[in-house]
């Protein structure tokens, strides 16, 4: 499935706009960086509550698909112009983790 299709499924909100033709192949959840760094996989849907610039960084790093920011989490300033210049999309959701990643799972 392609990040397009997956925010058009979930009616997901976009905050910044990457490669939305790119393939979403698995999903992470989790918020220490460190820890994402090191377990999420290429094209990876990535739900988290973090948006700031240090899970841009991280979303370049691991070559995730998308960022998707879950509960309505905020996405400050520095993150988004980052975010425009790295070419990450960042989407939101009123949903929890738990609750997208099944939505996810039966997607895909």
């Amino acid at each position: 499935m392609k990040v397009k299709e997956l925010i058009e499924k979930l009616q997901l909100t976009v905050l910044t706009e990457g490669d939305l033709d790119k393939d979403c192949e698995g999903c992470y959840s989790g918020d220490l960086l460190s820890w994402v760094m090191s377990r999420a996989k290429e094209n990876d849907i990535w739900l988290t509550v973090m948006g700031n610039v240090n899970a841009v960084a991280v979303a370049v790093l691991t070559d995730c698909a998308c960022i998707l920011l879950t509960e309505n989490s905020a996405l400050d300033d520095a993150a988004e112009q980052r975010a425009v210049q790295q070419g990450i999309t960042i989407l939101r959701s009123d949903k929890n983790a738990y609750e997208l990643s099944v939505l996810i799972s039966g997607l895909l």
